[in-house]
Protein backbone atom coordinates (compact mmCIF):
# COMPACT_ATOMS: atom_id res chain seq x y z
CA UNK A 1 0.00 0.00 0.00
CA UNK A 2 1.20 3.51 -0.78
CA UNK A 3 2.32 5.45 2.27
CA UNK A 4 0.67 8.76 3.13
CA UNK A 5 3.02 11.68 2.61
CA UNK A 6 3.74 14.09 5.43
CA UNK A 7 1.38 17.03 5.34
CA UNK A 8 -0.99 15.69 2.67
CA UNK A 9 -3.86 16.02 5.17
CA UNK A 10 -6.07 13.31 3.68
CA UNK A 11 -8.47 11.50 5.98
CA UNK A 12 -7.09 8.18 7.16
CA UNK A 13 -8.97 4.88 7.15
CA UNK A 14 -8.74 3.17 10.54
CA UNK A 15 -9.70 -0.22 11.95
CA UNK A 16 -10.12 -0.83 15.67
CA UNK A 17 -8.84 -4.25 16.77
CA UNK A 18 -10.44 -5.45 20.05
CA UNK A 19 -12.87 -3.67 22.35
CA UNK A 20 -11.67 -4.20 25.89
CA UNK A 21 -11.22 -1.46 28.47
CA UNK A 22 -8.74 0.56 26.38
CA UNK A 23 -9.94 -0.59 22.96
CA UNK A 24 -13.50 0.61 23.57
CA UNK A 25 -12.11 4.02 24.44
CA UNK A 26 -9.92 4.23 21.31
CA UNK A 27 -12.88 3.11 19.20
CA UNK A 28 -14.93 6.03 20.47
CA UNK A 29 -12.10 8.51 19.91
CA UNK A 30 -11.51 7.33 16.33
CA UNK A 31 -15.20 7.79 15.53
CA UNK A 32 -15.10 11.32 16.97
CA UNK A 33 -11.73 12.27 15.41
CA UNK A 34 -11.85 15.07 12.78
CA UNK A 35 -9.25 13.46 10.53
CA UNK A 36 -9.99 9.74 10.83
CA UNK A 37 -12.65 7.47 9.36
CA UNK A 38 -13.53 4.23 11.13
CA UNK A 39 -13.87 1.61 8.39
CA UNK A 40 -13.68 -1.64 10.35
CA UNK A 41 -13.88 -3.28 13.75
CA UNK A 42 -12.41 -6.62 14.82
CA UNK A 43 -13.79 -8.35 17.93
CA UNK A 44 -13.19 -11.67 19.69
CA UNK A 45 -16.55 -12.22 21.37
CA UNK A 46 -19.25 -14.00 19.40
CA UNK A 47 -21.80 -11.82 21.21
CA UNK A 48 -20.23 -8.67 19.72
CA UNK A 49 -19.94 -9.97 16.16
CA UNK A 50 -22.24 -8.12 13.77
CA UNK A 51 -22.96 -5.29 16.16
CA UNK A 52 -22.51 -1.68 15.13
CA UNK A 53 -19.31 -0.03 16.35
CA UNK A 54 -21.28 2.84 17.83
CA UNK A 55 -23.36 0.48 19.94
CA UNK A 56 -20.19 -1.04 21.42
CA UNK A 57 -18.83 2.29 22.64
CA UNK A 58 -21.96 4.24 23.53
CA UNK A 59 -22.25 6.31 20.35
CA UNK A 60 -24.92 6.51 17.62
CA UNK A 61 -24.78 3.93 14.81
CA UNK A 62 -21.83 4.24 12.42
CA UNK A 63 -22.70 1.64 9.81
CA UNK A 64 -19.49 -0.25 10.68
CA UNK A 65 -20.24 -3.80 11.83
CA UNK A 66 -17.92 -5.87 14.02
CA UNK A 67 -16.28 -8.95 12.51
CA UNK A 68 -14.18 -11.86 13.73
CA UNK A 69 -12.67 -12.50 10.29
CA UNK A 70 -9.20 -11.02 9.75
CA UNK A 71 -9.56 -11.34 5.98
CA UNK A 72 -12.56 -9.01 6.08
CA UNK A 73 -10.32 -6.49 7.83
CA UNK A 74 -7.55 -6.92 5.27
CA UNK A 75 -10.04 -6.44 2.41
CA UNK A 76 -10.91 -2.98 3.77
CA UNK A 77 -7.37 -1.79 2.96
CA UNK A 78 -7.13 0.42 6.06
CA UNK A 79 -4.33 2.92 6.49
CA UNK A 80 -3.96 1.83 10.10
CA UNK A 81 -5.11 -0.80 12.56
CA UNK A 82 -5.27 0.10 16.25
CA UNK A 83 -4.24 -3.21 17.78
CA UNK A 84 -5.52 -3.31 21.40
CA UNK A 85 -5.72 -7.05 21.93
CA UNK A 86 -5.22 -8.58 25.38
CA UNK A 87 -2.28 -10.81 24.54
CA UNK A 88 -0.67 -10.95 21.13
CA UNK A 89 -0.82 -13.03 17.96
CA UNK A 90 2.28 -12.39 15.86
CA UNK A 91 0.76 -14.19 12.86
CA UNK A 92 -2.16 -11.75 12.85
CA UNK A 93 0.22 -8.81 13.25
CA UNK A 94 2.27 -9.98 10.27
CA UNK A 95 -0.84 -10.62 8.17
CA UNK A 96 -1.99 -7.04 8.75
CA UNK A 97 1.42 -5.57 8.02
CA UNK A 98 2.07 -7.55 4.85
CA UNK A 99 -1.35 -6.48 3.55
CA UNK A 100 -0.22 -2.85 3.73
CA UNK A 101 -1.95 -1.85 6.96
CA UNK A 102 0.15 0.14 9.40
CA UNK A 103 -0.30 -0.88 13.04
CA UNK A 104 -0.35 1.21 16.22
CA UNK A 105 -0.53 -0.87 19.37
CA UNK A 106 -0.27 -0.74 23.14
CA UNK A 107 1.56 -4.07 23.19
CA UNK A 108 4.89 -3.81 25.06
CA UNK A 109 6.57 -6.18 22.58
CA UNK A 110 6.90 -3.38 20.01
CA UNK A 111 8.26 -0.41 21.97
CA UNK A 112 11.77 -1.18 20.71
CA UNK A 113 11.91 -3.54 17.76
CA UNK A 114 15.66 -4.04 18.07
CA UNK A 115 15.05 -5.90 21.35
CA UNK A 116 12.37 -8.22 19.99
CA UNK A 117 13.15 -11.93 19.74
CA UNK A 118 15.38 -12.19 16.60
CA UNK A 119 13.21 -14.81 14.88
CA UNK A 120 10.01 -12.87 15.46
CA UNK A 121 11.72 -9.61 14.54
CA UNK A 122 12.78 -11.05 11.18
CA UNK A 123 9.19 -12.11 10.41
CA UNK A 124 7.78 -8.73 11.37
CA UNK A 125 10.41 -6.86 9.37
CA UNK A 126 9.68 -9.01 6.31
CA UNK A 127 5.94 -8.33 6.69
CA UNK A 128 6.65 -4.59 6.87
CA UNK A 129 8.82 -4.82 3.77
CA UNK A 130 6.14 -6.69 1.81
CA UNK A 131 3.39 -4.28 2.81
CA UNK A 132 5.46 -1.08 2.90
CA UNK A 133 4.00 -0.69 6.38
CA UNK A 134 5.05 0.38 9.87
CA UNK A 135 4.30 -0.73 13.42
CA UNK A 136 4.62 1.38 16.55
CA UNK A 137 3.79 0.81 20.23
CA UNK A 138 2.86 3.49 22.72
CA UNK A 139 0.55 4.23 25.63
CA UNK A 140 0.78 5.96 28.98
CA UNK A 141 3.02 3.63 30.98
CA UNK A 142 5.11 2.38 29.29
CA UNK A 143 5.18 5.04 26.60
CA UNK A 144 4.30 8.58 27.58
CA UNK A 145 5.97 8.53 30.99
CA UNK A 146 8.96 6.33 30.10
CA UNK A 147 9.75 7.80 26.67
CA UNK A 148 8.01 11.06 25.74
CA UNK A 149 8.39 12.87 29.06
CA UNK A 150 12.01 11.81 29.80
CA UNK A 151 13.11 12.84 26.30
CA UNK A 152 11.59 16.29 26.78
CA UNK A 153 13.12 16.71 30.24
CA UNK A 154 16.57 15.59 29.15
CA UNK A 155 16.52 17.89 26.12
CA UNK A 156 17.85 20.72 28.31
CA UNK A 157 20.65 18.61 29.79
CA UNK A 158 24.22 18.07 28.68
CA UNK A 159 24.88 15.59 31.48
CA UNK A 160 22.34 13.08 32.72
CA UNK A 161 23.47 11.14 35.78
CA UNK A 162 20.23 9.26 36.37
CA UNK A 163 16.48 9.25 35.76
CA UNK A 164 13.94 8.10 38.35
CA UNK A 165 10.30 7.59 37.45
CA UNK A 166 7.70 6.92 40.14
CA UNK A 167 4.18 5.86 39.24
CA UNK A 168 1.46 6.21 41.87
CA UNK A 169 -1.87 4.41 41.50
CA UNK A 170 -4.72 3.97 43.95
CA UNK A 171 -5.94 0.56 42.89
CA UNK A 172 -9.33 0.86 44.59
CA UNK A 173 -10.26 3.82 42.40
CA UNK A 174 -9.20 2.23 39.12
CA UNK A 175 -9.77 -1.53 39.45
CA UNK A 176 -12.73 -3.83 39.91
CA UNK A 177 -13.12 -5.77 43.17
CA UNK A 178 -12.40 -8.98 41.24
CA UNK A 179 -9.09 -7.60 40.00
CA UNK A 180 -8.15 -6.32 43.45
CA UNK A 181 -8.95 -9.47 45.40
CA UNK A 182 -8.41 -12.24 42.85
CA UNK A 183 -5.90 -10.95 40.31
CA UNK A 184 -3.77 -8.68 42.48
CA UNK A 185 -4.21 -10.65 45.70
CA UNK A 186 -5.00 -7.72 47.98
CA UNK A 187 -6.66 -8.65 51.27
CA UNK A 188 -4.67 -11.90 51.48
CA UNK A 189 -1.73 -12.79 53.75
CA UNK A 190 1.55 -11.16 52.65
CA UNK A 191 3.10 -14.59 52.12
CA UNK A 192 0.76 -15.09 49.15
CA UNK A 193 2.28 -12.26 47.07
CA UNK A 194 2.69 -13.53 43.50
CA UNK A 195 6.36 -13.20 42.57
CA UNK A 196 5.35 -13.64 38.92
CA UNK A 197 4.28 -10.00 39.07
CA UNK A 198 7.98 -9.09 38.89
CA UNK A 199 8.31 -10.81 35.54
CA UNK A 200 5.15 -9.17 34.22
CA UNK A 201 6.34 -5.67 35.10
CA UNK A 202 9.85 -6.44 33.82
CA UNK A 203 8.53 -7.69 30.48
CA UNK A 204 6.12 -4.78 30.20
CA UNK A 205 8.73 -2.05 30.68
CA UNK A 206 12.02 -3.62 29.56
CA UNK A 207 11.98 -2.46 25.93
CA UNK A 208 10.89 1.06 26.81
CA UNK A 209 13.68 1.54 29.37
CA UNK A 210 16.26 0.06 26.98
CA UNK A 211 15.04 2.40 24.26
CA UNK A 212 15.48 5.42 26.52
CA UNK A 213 18.95 4.30 27.57
CA UNK A 214 20.11 3.84 23.97
CA UNK A 215 18.61 7.19 22.95
CA UNK A 216 20.70 8.93 25.62
CA UNK A 217 23.85 7.06 24.64
CA UNK A 218 23.79 4.92 27.79
CA UNK A 219 23.13 1.31 26.71
CA UNK A 220 21.34 -0.74 29.34
CA UNK A 221 23.22 -3.91 30.28
CA UNK A 222 20.52 -5.51 32.42
CA UNK A 223 17.32 -4.65 34.25
CA UNK A 224 17.15 -5.70 37.88
CA UNK A 225 13.65 -6.18 39.28
CA UNK A 226 12.64 -6.22 42.94
CA UNK A 227 9.39 -6.05 44.87
CA UNK A 228 8.25 -4.90 48.29
CA UNK A 229 4.84 -5.36 49.87
CA UNK A 230 2.95 -3.60 52.63
CA UNK A 231 -0.11 -4.48 54.67
CA UNK A 232 -3.10 -2.41 55.67
CA UNK A 233 -2.82 -0.69 59.04
CA UNK A 234 -6.55 0.12 59.04
CA UNK A 235 -9.57 -1.55 57.38
CA UNK A 236 -9.92 -0.56 53.72
CA UNK A 237 -13.39 -0.70 52.19
CA UNK A 238 -13.66 -1.80 48.55
CA UNK A 239 -17.02 -0.69 47.09
CA UNK A 240 -18.96 -2.23 44.24
CA UNK A 241 -20.24 -5.66 43.28
CA UNK A 242 -17.95 -8.28 44.79
CA UNK A 243 -16.39 -5.70 47.08
CA UNK A 244 -15.42 -6.19 50.68
CA UNK A 245 -12.86 -5.19 53.27
CA UNK A 246 -9.08 -5.39 53.15
CA UNK A 247 -8.34 -6.22 56.77
CA UNK A 248 -5.39 -4.87 58.77
CA UNK A 249 -2.38 -7.14 58.42
CA UNK A 250 -3.26 -8.26 54.88
CA UNK A 251 -1.76 -7.15 51.57
CA UNK A 252 -2.74 -3.61 50.62
CA UNK A 253 0.18 -2.20 48.61
CA UNK A 254 3.17 -3.16 46.53
CA UNK A 255 6.19 -1.37 45.17
CA UNK A 256 7.86 -2.95 42.16
CA UNK A 257 11.18 -1.42 41.17
CA UNK A 258 13.06 -1.84 37.89
CA UNK A 259 16.66 -0.66 37.82
CA UNK A 260 18.07 -0.32 34.31
CA UNK A 261 21.81 -0.73 34.76
CA UNK A 262 24.60 1.02 32.86
CA UNK A 263 28.20 0.18 33.75
CA UNK A 264 27.04 -1.58 36.88
CA UNK A 265 25.01 1.33 38.27
CA UNK A 266 21.27 2.15 38.11
CA UNK A 267 20.82 4.67 35.32
CA UNK A 268 17.05 4.60 34.87
CA UNK A 269 14.82 3.56 37.76
CA UNK A 270 11.11 2.89 37.31
CA UNK A 271 9.09 2.34 40.45
CA UNK A 272 5.43 1.26 40.42
CA UNK A 273 3.77 2.32 43.68
CA UNK A 274 0.40 0.57 43.67
CA UNK A 275 -1.72 0.89 46.79
CA UNK A 276 -5.26 0.44 48.08
CA UNK A 277 -4.77 3.08 50.78
CA UNK A 278 -1.99 5.21 52.20
CA UNK A 279 -2.76 3.65 55.59
CA UNK A 280 -0.13 0.91 55.36
CA UNK A 281 2.59 -0.48 57.62
CA UNK A 282 5.47 0.73 55.42
CA UNK A 283 7.05 4.17 55.40
CA UNK A 284 6.73 4.78 51.67
CA UNK A 285 6.42 8.34 50.32
CA UNK A 286 3.10 7.64 48.60
CA UNK A 287 1.43 10.41 46.63
CA UNK A 288 -1.89 10.88 44.93
CA UNK A 289 -2.48 9.21 41.57
CA UNK A 290 0.04 10.35 38.96
CA UNK A 291 3.76 10.36 38.28
CA UNK A 292 6.97 11.90 39.52
CA UNK A 293 10.03 12.15 37.25
CA UNK A 294 13.41 13.15 38.65
CA UNK A 295 16.37 13.91 36.41
CA UNK A 296 19.78 14.18 38.03
CA UNK A 297 22.13 16.08 35.74
CA UNK A 298 23.65 19.47 35.05
CA UNK A 299 20.11 20.94 34.92
CA UNK A 300 18.38 18.89 37.65
CA UNK A 301 14.61 18.55 37.49
CA UNK A 302 11.89 17.17 39.75
CA UNK A 303 8.52 17.08 37.97
CA UNK A 304 5.20 15.90 39.38
CA UNK A 305 2.16 15.08 37.25
CA UNK A 306 -1.19 14.78 39.02
CA UNK A 307 -4.53 13.51 37.73
CA UNK A 308 -7.13 16.08 38.89
CA UNK A 309 -10.05 13.66 38.56
CA UNK A 310 -12.97 13.23 40.93
CA UNK A 311 -12.91 9.82 42.61
CA UNK A 312 -16.22 8.80 41.06
CA UNK A 313 -14.89 9.64 37.56
CA UNK A 314 -11.52 7.92 37.95
CA UNK A 315 -12.31 4.51 36.44
CA UNK A 316 -14.03 6.03 33.38
CA UNK A 317 -11.28 8.60 32.78
CA UNK A 318 -8.11 6.55 33.30
CA UNK A 319 -8.51 4.65 30.01
CA UNK A 320 -7.88 7.86 28.08
CA UNK A 321 -4.34 8.18 29.44
CA UNK A 322 -3.43 4.95 27.66
CA UNK A 323 -5.81 5.19 24.69
CA UNK A 324 -5.33 8.72 23.40
CA UNK A 325 -1.63 8.68 22.55
CA UNK A 326 -2.02 5.73 20.12
CA UNK A 327 -4.88 7.55 18.38
CA UNK A 328 -2.82 10.73 18.16
CA UNK A 329 0.13 8.76 16.76
CA UNK A 330 -1.75 7.25 13.81
CA UNK A 331 -0.85 9.88 11.22
CA UNK A 332 2.83 9.94 12.18
CA UNK A 333 3.04 6.15 11.91
CA UNK A 334 1.22 6.06 8.57
CA UNK A 335 3.72 8.62 7.25
CA UNK A 336 6.77 6.86 8.76
CA UNK A 337 9.23 4.71 6.78
CA UNK A 338 8.35 1.03 6.62
CA UNK A 339 9.45 -1.09 9.57
CA UNK A 340 9.26 -1.14 13.36
CA UNK A 341 9.36 2.48 14.49
CA UNK A 342 9.97 3.61 18.05
CA UNK A 343 9.21 6.88 19.80
CA UNK A 344 12.72 7.99 18.81
CA UNK A 345 11.94 7.49 15.11
CA UNK A 346 8.77 9.58 15.05
CA UNK A 347 8.24 13.33 15.22
CA UNK A 348 6.61 14.85 18.29
CA UNK A 349 3.11 13.40 18.68
CA UNK A 350 0.64 16.28 18.38
CA UNK A 351 -3.06 15.98 19.18
CA UNK A 352 -5.34 17.11 16.34
CA UNK A 353 -8.34 18.13 18.44
CA UNK A 354 -10.24 19.84 15.62
CA UNK A 355 -11.92 23.22 15.68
Amino acid sequence: MEKAEAGDGRRLRVVQWATGYVGTHTLKKVIEHPGLDLVGLYVFSESKEGKDAGELCGLPPTGVKATRDIEEIVALKPDCVLYMQEGIDFDDICRLLESGANVVTTRAEFHYGAKLDPEIRAKVEEACRKGNSSIHATGSSPGFITEAIPIVLTSIQRRVDSITIDEFANMVDGCSPFMLFETMGYGKPPSTFDENRLGMVHNGFRQSLELLGDALGKPIEEIVASAETACASKPIEVPGEGGGTIAPGTLAAERVTLRAMHKGEPYITFRANWYCSKDIDADWPLRDVGWRVQVAGDCPLDVEIHFPIAKEDMAATLAGYTAHRPVNAIRAVVEAPAGMVSAMDLPQIVADVGE
